[in-house]
């Protein structure tokens, strides 16, 4: 079973997630199986960018919280992402949570539709935004990123927007995104790498800085009798025991 859908035309390749019994979530198979698209179009003369996208209703749940992937996976695949020598374009017009923004965040633009919705979830399970802060905070207002790590509240596309989580907020994301991929289909490939190389520096080296230490953070909140709790307690759908 291909938990990755992809297409191709006119030089942009559309990569799907197409895993919705999880809500396209992060479990280790879904990780690799990404991993290896990317890398076939970092490849492939053909491609001159990459639309990640998704079927369903949510673009990516975060972790698979009954089949996590290892940290040090997910962080290479958000790596990848950043690294890739092409484009990588998000359009989004479902909900996005926890690890899910990680993986937005890797990406260079974001279309965001008005049925999508975005959540930092992680506390409330016990847990933080450790690895995806590596993405998500060199884009991201920082007071911004306070509230919403620190409280989990939900927030809508505009406020995505307004924020710099994603690049737009469109009542129609085809439309909105026509312009775009019809810039990168009339730029170079050796243009595209070098002026993405420019515009991803600064994420490039919070990866440098930060990769083993946030990894290794994570895995310990994952190991946590907290996050066991909270893990449990969202499975079970009741409140953790330290809600008040």
């Amino acid at each position: 079973m291909t938990l990755i859908r992809a297409d191709h035309e006119r030089g942009i390749t559309t990569l799907a997630l197409d895993s919705p019994a999880n809500r396209n979530a992060l479990s280790a198979p879904l990780v690799a199986e990404l991993g290896e698209a990317l890398a076939r179009c970092a490849g492939d003369a053909d491609v001159r960018a990459v639309l990640l996208t998704h079927t369903g209703g949510t673009f990516c749940a975060g972790a698979d919280l009954k089949a996590p992937p290892d940290p040090a996976a997910f962080v290479h695949l958000m790596r990848t992402v950043v690294e890739l020598p092409k484009p990588v374009v998000a359009r989004v017009t479902g909900h996005v949570r926890a690890g899910g923004l990680g993986l937005l965040a890797a990406c260079d633009i974001a279309v965001a539709g008005p049925g999508s919705s975005y959540a930092f979830t992680e506390a409330r399970l016990g847990l933080a935004p450790a690895v995806i802060s590596m993405p998500v905070l060199p884009r991201m207002d920082p007071r911004a990123a306070s509230r919403y790590y620190l409280t989990g509240e939900r927030f809508d596309a505009a406020e995505a927007a307004r924020t710099g989580l994603v690049t737009l907020a469109a009542d129609d994301v085809d439309e909105a995104l026509a312009p775009v991929l019809d810039g990168l289909r009339r730029s170079s490939p050796q243009g595209l790498a070098a002026s993405k190389a420019l515009v991803t520096a600064t994420v490039a080296e919070a990866f440098d800085r930060w990769s083993k230490e946030l990894t290794a953070r994570s895995a310990s909140l994952f190991a946590s009798a907290e996050a066991r709790e909270g893990v449990t307690a969202f499975l079970e759908r009741r409140d953790p025991a330290w809600v008040l």
